[in-house]
């Protein structure tokens, strides 16, 4: 039976439904489409919080009912009527409490959000940046089989086709939740392209997915950003666009830049700019919470820190080995897309850390 700080978890959110029901009905709300989009995917969550509460609350009623029958010393018919009665009431808490407990690891509204998605070839050199064009495109063909939406945002293009980086969205339901875990280091082991000899070399991308911000949730001052405006330039430099239609923003309290230049419209390369700009902000202040989070609670759940080695894709041997599920899987099916097993796999193993994150995180309070 749930008890304790889940339990007051649970009542906590469907309190916050019934404010968001509210405040979805509010004209002033309604105006703001920003803020009420965000309130919508929060009252999603929340309403479903809701309804488990009430469930609960109305077994728990039961329960009371059928224990008052037994303790005032009815008669047997009406005495295996309230243990048959207590005996459903557990059978159906014990699976409410299965489902709660699912519903609780999921409450995250990063989980519900787009990502921006930055992929920077590292050791390597232009074989590293062939790999990171093969993951752009890999990443692509899941997204698109997923029904999701993607758009480039940046990128900078190397001599053989490959990239130094490439920043994209990714929209869609959930896409975080999925996309989450391929933060990290992968790292490819082939023969080079560029290599004569035959020989087999290791090369490594950096991978970062970032929990896209929304305007309620980062407030760019225009005295904290320094705009350039520049020509845009292709593979070795050259010029791709003879107008100042490519952007560099600069955010001046934290140093972080972000360039854009694959639209030819300055307006569009402004707004992709500062979209990526307040994810990369958002992401900032987000592990900074959770690094005190995790200072309290030594909690690995989900680090996504990019310096670490995740994964490492063998094309001599045709295998994909996911470092933290210690599991291989086919390369051939996983660089065209096909990346649905390995994605349910990391899932799950996601789900687990959290249960068992859950329930510590309960036992101490």
């Amino acid at each position: 039976m749930l008890t304790g700080p889940l339990l007051a978890r649970l009542a906590q959110l469907a309190a916050r439904s019934d404010e968001l029901e509210a405040l979805l009905a509010d004209p002033k709300v309604i105006a703001d489409q920003a803020v009420y989009q965000k309130f919508a995917k929060e009252y999603a969550f929340t309403a479903r919080a809701a309804e488990k509460h009430n469930e609960l609350t109305e077994l728990q009623t039961r329960r009371s009912e059928a224990e008052a029958i037994l303790a005032e010393g009815a008669d047997g018919d009406m005495i295996q009527l309230a243990n048959d009665e207590l005996a459903e009431i557990d059978a159906h808490e014990a699976k409410l409490e299965d489902k709660v407990r699912d519903l609780l690891i999921q409450d995250d509204e990063d989980a519900r959000r787009d990502v921006i998605i930055e992929i920077r070839a590292g050791t390597g050199g232009e074989e590293a940046a062939l790999f990171a064009a093969d993951l752009f495109r890999m990443y692509a063909k899941y997204a698109e089989g997923r029904g999701w939406k993607t758009e480039i945002a940046n990128t900078h293009h190397t001599e053989l086709g490959g990239f130094k980086e490439i920043t994209f969205g990714v929209k869609g339901e959930n896409v975080y939740s999925e996309l989450q875990h391929e933060s990290g280091g992968h790292r490819v082991q082939r023969v080079p392209a560029t290599e004569s000899s035959g020989r087999i070399h290791t090369s490594a991308v950096t991978v970062a997915v970032l929990p896209e911000a929304e305007a309620v949730d980062v407030q760019l001052g225009e005295n904290d950003l320094r705009i350039d405006r520049f020509c845009s330039t292709g593979p070795g430099g050259q010029s791709v666009n003879t107008t100042a239609s490519a952007i560099r923003l600069t955010h001046i309290p934290t140093g972080l830049v972000v360039s854009c230049q694959d639209e030819k419209s300055q307006h569009k390369n402004l707004a992709r700019a500062k979209r990526v700009l307040m994810s990369r902000l958002y992401e900032h202040e987000r592990a900074a919470k959770k690094r005190e989070r995790d200072a309290k609670r030594k909690s690995q759940i989900g680090s996504g820190d990019r310096s670490n080695r995740v994964r490492t894709y063998n094309f001599p041997q045709n295998r994909v080995t996911d470092h933290r599920l210690n599991k291989n899987y086919s390369l051939e099916q996983i660089i065209v897309g096909g990346l649905g097993k390995l994605m349910a796999d990391l899932r799950q193993m996601h789900r687990e850390e959290q249960l068992a994150d859950l329930d510590e995180s309960s036992g101490n309070e």
